[in-house]
């Protein structure tokens, strides 16, 4: 599936082109008709907005049915840490469940369009479907060993190892969502929408030193970023030098 046939949310949600997508764990028609009544509608959100402001009572759940976000937290200074990216069939504002205001901020890269969901309504969902319940932890359970991955980067990881481990991270979700673009003499490639502050935020590094080993990988010749897509041309050395090393897929869960 093309990422352009995600661009708009359908009304219902057994027309929902995420659940058409084998990355994702299909539901039960009764399932599906208690996610449908959950869902409180729909909302798009323009590139660079924000849909969750940090310490705000924002009160609501998404899935992010399309487009690309980022989690972050600020010093008061303004310094920025992206804790991780957002690909459509990410749940979105589960940590405000346990404080009094968003503990983080959510921002959208592109333009997004995002399933909306009461965060009232979770403690019911817990209670009459436990096997969607049971789906809610496990996606916060996949949240929090991305930001081990991001942690392990910014711990020990060098400024190669990391970008290197950032790009493989990226291009896998990207493909196994279906969204690679048709490979060409050049490769495959897929939609690539952040730029260097992004990767300098989310792994800890100055814009500068993130430009310079960008700059390094390229000349090796293992990547290509240019007009909004990457391109991997030795996905094997990347992986080396990142210490990455493709595990079994399971389905995720879609709420």
């Amino acid at each position: 599936m093309s990422d352009q046939a995600l661009k708009h949310c359908p009304p219902a949600c057994v027309s929902c082109g995420l659940r058409k997508l084998d990355a994702f764990t299909p539901v039960t028609p009764d399932q599906l008709k208690y996610i449908e009544a959950f869902r409180s509608g729909f909302s798009q959100v323009d590139a660079g907005a924000t849909v969750i402001h940090e310490g705000s009572p924002n009160g609501k759940l998404f899935t992010l049915y399309s487009g690309w976000a980022f989690r972050y937290k600020t010093l008061s200074d303004g310094r920025r840490q992206i804790l991780n990216f957002l690909l459509p069939g990410d749940f979105i504002g589960l940590q405000q469940e346990f404080a009094d205001g968003a503990m983080h901020g959510i921002e959208a890269i592109t333009g997004i369009t995002l399933c909306v969901f009461p965060r009232d309504g979770l403690l019911e969902l817990f209670r009459d479907y436990p096997s969607l319940g049971f789906d809610v932890t496990w996606l916060a359970s996949r949240e929090e060993g991305m930001v081990d991955d991001a942690l392990l980067s910014a711990g020990r990881r060098t400024a190669a190892e990391s970008i290197a481990m950032l790009l493989m991270h990226l291009y896998r979700r990207v493909q196994r969502l279906g969204l690679e673009r048709g490979a060409d003499a050049e490769g495959a490639s897929i939609e690539f929408p952040i730029n260097q502050q992004h990767i300098a935020d989310a792994l800890g590094l100055s814009l500068v030193h993130t430009n310079k080993t960008l700059r390094r990988l390229h000349k090796l010749g293992l990547h290509e970023i240019r007009d909004g897509q990457l391109r991997l041309h030795n996905t094997r050395a990347l992986e080396r030098i990142a210490d990455y090393y493709d595990r079994p897929l399971r389905k995720v869960p879609l709420l």
